[in-house]
């Protein structure tokens, strides 16, 4: 038992120096520190300073472009198809060249339509000389206004009748619904066809159009005639094209505007379904605040840079507009004059002493 009590002894004597040496070491960092000069908060007093990079804030003209990617439409666009159910007499059309609009394409059998024409309009023209007749003797008194009335509706229906088999004659026919160039056909002379059947695609491609979306913070900034300029893969060269089209409302899935804008193709060099990389000239600032992209630093609440102030580190929150691949645009946060650090962030903290080599923005 007195083992046991010595044992307990000993571990709460262990404990208690452990707690007077811990004081003891604090005072005597305290006392060391205690004739520094330019300690501020969050910092010891007579710290040694870290060598860090930064630049002094400037103001200076911004061209702000925005960098998009978008795709390429023809200006007009359909799928051929026939009407009707069918027999293809005559394919009027070679694969891959321009076409007129109203030129004929297609070609349906017509034959029984023909003969029901032909019938319908002589059971028309027996009926108006029946009218007529009955007209005459109408005005003679020979017949009642019913009976006349009768031939006159008899007359007026197989006139109906005409005019219905004339429009089933003329889906007979496909023309081109606009001038373009015409695409690979999928049916063959003799072949028969139904409304299901795909006849070949017909785009119009001069001008064609540049379906692109941006971010909804830029949506006040786009206007009706813009100008884009754009590039795809399949060339070097770039186009430029105009706005002429804006959705009136933002999507809100994705947040984005959905915008059309049309560039010339003389040439026929623009394929549509081709990816566009897209540069929108938004508006130009003469008095922008650009910093280096590596001062920015993430955090929960946004965005934040440190700068320096009476010789330390001074973290602030900023606001951000638009990034290029070297430089972000400050709205809010800093001004000109301020010196903001571009290296040591991950060590810095408030308050942290700071020696800075000033290099050019």
């Amino acid at each position: 038992m007195k083992l046991k009590y010595i044992v307990y002894t000993l571990i709460v004597l262990g404990f208690l120096y452990l707690i007077y040496y811990r004081i003891s070491a604090n005072k005597a960092i305290e006392n060391s520190g205690g004739g520094g000069k330019g300690g501020g908060k969050g910092a010891k007093a007579g710290a040694p300073a870290m060598n860090v990079n930064g630049v002094v804030v400037i103001t200076s003209s911004f061209k702000n472009d925005l960098d998009i990617t978008g795709a390429i439409d023809a200006n007009e666009a359909v799928t051929l198809k026939s009407e009707v159910s069918g027999l293809v007499t005559g394919i009027h059309f070679k694969e891959g060249t321009n076409v007129n609009k109203g030129a004929l394409l297609v070609k349906i059998n017509d034959r029984d339509i023909q003969a029901q024409l032909q019938d319908a309009l002589t059971k028309e023209r027996l009926s108006a000389t029946n009218e007529a007749r009955a007209k005459q003797l109408l005005q003679k008194g020979a017949i009642s206004q019913e009976e006349y009335d009768t031939s006159l509706a008899d007359l007026q229906s197989l006139k109906s009748q005409t005019q219905l088999i004339r429009a089933q004659l003329a889906k007979t026919s496909v023309y081109a619904p606009f001038s373009g160039k015409i695409g690979l056909r999928s049916i063959s002379v003799g072949e028969y066809i139904t409304p299901t059947n795909v006849i070949a695609n017909l785009l119009s491609i001069d001008p064609v159009k540049i379906n692109f979306a941006v971010p909804e913070k830029y949506a006040g900034q786009i206007k009706i005639d813009s100008e884009i300029s754009f590039r795809t893969d399949g060339s070097a060269k770039t186009y430029t094209g105009k706005v002429f089209a804006i959705e009136p409302g933002i999507n809100s899935q994705t947040r984005t505007l959905q915008i059309k804008a049309l560039a010339a193709n003389p040439n026929n060099e623009l394929l549509p379904g081709a990816f566009a990389k897209i540069k929108l000239a938004l508006t130009t600032l003469n008095d922008a605040i650009l910093i280096p992209n590596e001062a920015i630093i993430p955090v929960l609440e946004g965005k934040t840079v440190f700068v320096t102030k009476d010789g330390q580190a001074q973290q602030v929150p900023v606001e951000a507009g638009t990034r290029t691949a070297k430089t972000i645009l400050i709205t809010s946060g800093i001004k000109v004059g301020d010196t903001v650090l571009t290296s040591g962030a991950m060590a810095l903290k408030t308050g942290t002493p700071v020696h800075v080599t000033v290099t050019k923005n």
